[in-house]
């Protein structure tokens, strides 16, 4: 049986040269780029809540990763450390080898040094923390967004949200949509180069880990701005959008609300009499999607408001990062988050992932 030290000698030790002291001491000693602020974060991912039995562990270990990442761009800042702490049932090598290949695949990428860390026997989890460096006064922040900023968002949302609804049988995906689906809940790519990118342009930002209204809302609620977004603006993946259907107000309901009558052109099929309890699974699963979008979490998606005048300077730069950057509504001076869909305010019953609700 291997000892704890052998475990992060063979798995988790790596060279570290831009750290001065990294892996095997009692603590990691760095050293700060003259100019820089150094940014930090910490995620944790718990087995049966954030990732279960059926993961690969090199999934794991990318998504351990990629989340933290996550934060990173969100901030503007370099990713340059990390530290890692994991607590196992048991020292499984097999799942120890897949994971630490995910996470080091995705290190590797980034130029992410693990400096220390800590293993422990218990229930699976796995805590990283992560350092980076941004310009002093340069990094992107949540409060900074003033009425008038146009509303961005990268990438594609509520993709993740609904392969795990899939998995969870709310929805019933073909195969070729679930195999696209999937690599958005375990292997998300974090919008590093385009956090970075934004420095100076951006006037707040966040990362889409726990939904999109309810993300947003922590920028409205930190610059003290309001918000209205426009629905049919939202970026959404091709399988996204056959499973939400046409974006009228008379053919989608509304988020919540009870379901009636079955919208023409979903499935190629129109209402007919008869018909009512296939027309309310298919207005279900509209719902499904449609909250997938605004409030599954789990998008890594950046979120960020920009001055109205840098409009055509972001899409030369989704040109360019070959990344798409949409423009989904404005900040506003009052108060609250306006959602609209042709023009019509919508409702929706869901806000967002929380840890601690029932």
């Amino acid at each position: 049986m291997p000892s704890e030290f052998d475990l992060i000698r063979q798995y988790f030790t790596r060279p570290t040269p831009s750290a001065i002291l990294g892996v095997g001491d009692d603590a990691a000693l760095l050293r700060v780029s003259p100019g820089m602020e150094l940014a930090v974060s910490v995620d944790m991912l718990v087995a049966g809540r954030h990732f279960g039995e059926a993961d690969g562990p090199g999934t794991v270990g990318h998504k351990s990763l990629a989340v933290n990442l996550s934060d990173m761009a969100a901030m503007g800042a370099v990713p340059r450390w990390a530290t890692l702490a994991v607590a196992l049932p048991a020292a499984d090598e097999k799942w120890l080898r897949g994971f630490a290949g995910g996470f080091f695949g995705l290190a590797g990428k980034f130029g992410v040094e693990l400096i220390g860390g800590d293993t422990t026997r218990g229930p699976l989890n796995i805590c990283v923390q992560i350092m980076g460096e941004v310009p002093a006064g340069q990094a992107l922040r949540r409060d900074g967004a003033k009425p008038g900023d146009e509303i961005w968002v990268s990438g594609t949302l509520g993709n993740a949200a609904l392969a795990l609804a899939h998995y969870q049988r709310r929805v019933e995906l073909e195969h070729m949509e679930a195999a696209a689906m999937l690599p958005f809940l375990h292997l998300p790519q974090p919008r590093v180069a385009a956090g970075i990118a934004l420095r100076g342009i951006a006037t707040a930002a966040i990362d889409i880990s726990d939904g999109l209204l309810a993300d947003l809302g922590h920028i409205l609620e930190q610059s003290g701005v309001g918000a209205e977004i426009h629905f049919e603006n939202l970026p959404l993946h091709e399988v996204m959008r056959r499973y939400i259907g046409p974006l009228s107000p008379s053919s989608l309901p509304l988020a919540g609300a009870p379901a009636r009558g079955v919208p023409a052109g979903i499935g190629g099929k129109a209402a007919q009499s008869g018909e009512k309890r296939d027309a309310d699974s298919l207005r279900e699963v509209q719902v499904v999607a449609q909250n997938c979008v605004l409030a599954g979490g789990d998008d890594y998606e950046l979120c960020f408001a920009a001055p109205a005048d840098r409009h055509e300077t972001i899409l030369d730069l989704a040109r360019k990062l070959e990344l798409p950057l949409t423009c989904i509504g404005r900040m506003t001076d009052t108060a609250g988050l306006r959602l609209l869909r042709a023009g019509e305010i919508m409702e929706v019953s869901a806000k967002g992932f929380d840890h601690f609700a029932a």
